[in-house]
């Protein structure tokens, strides 16, 4: 009988033993889970800070001089890899852009290489390029600029409007009612100015994962201005950043003149619809 309480008593603490050490083992594996799981979790992505912009609300307009030296920060450095195959050539001239003159667009054109043919005798070739050209690419196709460069990179037409970022509740609600519609500008604007460590040139602060295929592409100095402006980073990318806005959206000021006009005829159109009615109304007796 006694032997039987001594195993049996064994037992249970064998028992007990057991489960402290399992509850011990699972807690210290819980923990070493979520350490790792916390190590693991991508670092939370911040939103590019607001810039201001001349073309911003329902006055704004594109400023000629910023759109011009965008236009030669782009052709200068963001050319010879990016296209830009939705723009056409006479678009600078258009109103409502950089404004350059029917001479300066002819010439402008005319330092790019177009791909034209066949010519008589069924040959593709080389032709410097007009006011109704587009933009041509700096490489035949994707996957020789991929070969060349590592990924290829993206078409530049429609980028500034193309990027975006959400600011979350209840911000989003502010922009609703502010129609800040700037988020792709501000992208590009941050990307430029967002790499940060000089021991990795492909880390960027401001891009989703923080490791761009892109090196820096601009550094001060780099474009030459003739009209006295800055030639620092910071110029460079918003003048460049503005100069991309206008290419996504070359309509913006019109677009804007066309609403307020729109606004202004509702506006009487109610009023005289109001006035009406009170006349209509007035001789009915109530």
């Amino acid at each position: 009988m006694r032997l039987r309480r001594i195993i049996a008593a064994g037992a249970a603490t064998a028992l007990v033993g057991a489960l402290a050490l399992a509850l011990t083992f699972g807690g210290t594996r819980s923990v070493a889970a979520d350490e790792k799981a916390a190590a693991a979790a991508p670092e939370a992505q911040q939103n590019p800070p607001r810039q201001s912009w001349s073309f911003y609300g329902p006055f704004g307009k594109y400023d000629r001089a910023q759109l011009q030296r965008g236009y030669q920060v782009y052709r200068e450095v963001c050319a010879n890899c990016h296209s830009m195959k939705l723009v056409a050539f006479r678009d600078l001239a258009a109103s409502g852009g950089p404004s350059f003159s029917d001479e300066q667009v002819k010439a402008l054109a005319a330092t790019f290489k177009v791909k034209d043919g066949p010519n008589q005798t069924g040959d593709m070739f080389e032709r410097p390029g007009r006011p109704s050209d587009y933009f041509p690419s700096p490489f035949p196709n994707p996957e020789a600029a991929a070969a060349a460069l590592g990924a290829a990179p993206p078409d530049m037409s429609l980028v500034a409007k193309a990027r975006d970022f959400e600011r979350g509740f209840p911000l989003f609600l502010v922009d609703a009612v502010t129609q800040y519609q700037e988020e792709g500008v501000d992208y590009i604007y941050a990307l430029l100015n967002g790499y940060t460590k000089a021991d990795d040139p492909n880390f960027n602060e401001w891009f989703p994962g923080h490791h761009i295929a892109m090196p820096p592409p601009l550094s001060d100095g780099a474009v030459a201005y003739t009209d006295g402006s800055p030639q620092t980073l910071q110029q460079y990318a918003k003048d460049v950043a503005a100069f991309l806005q206008w290419a996504a959206e070359p309509k913006l000021e019109a677009r804007k003149s066309l609403g307020f006009a729109v606004l202004i005829y509702l506006a009487v159109f109610a009023v005289m619809l109001y006035l009406i009615k009170r006349r209509i109304w007035a001789k009915i007796p109530h």
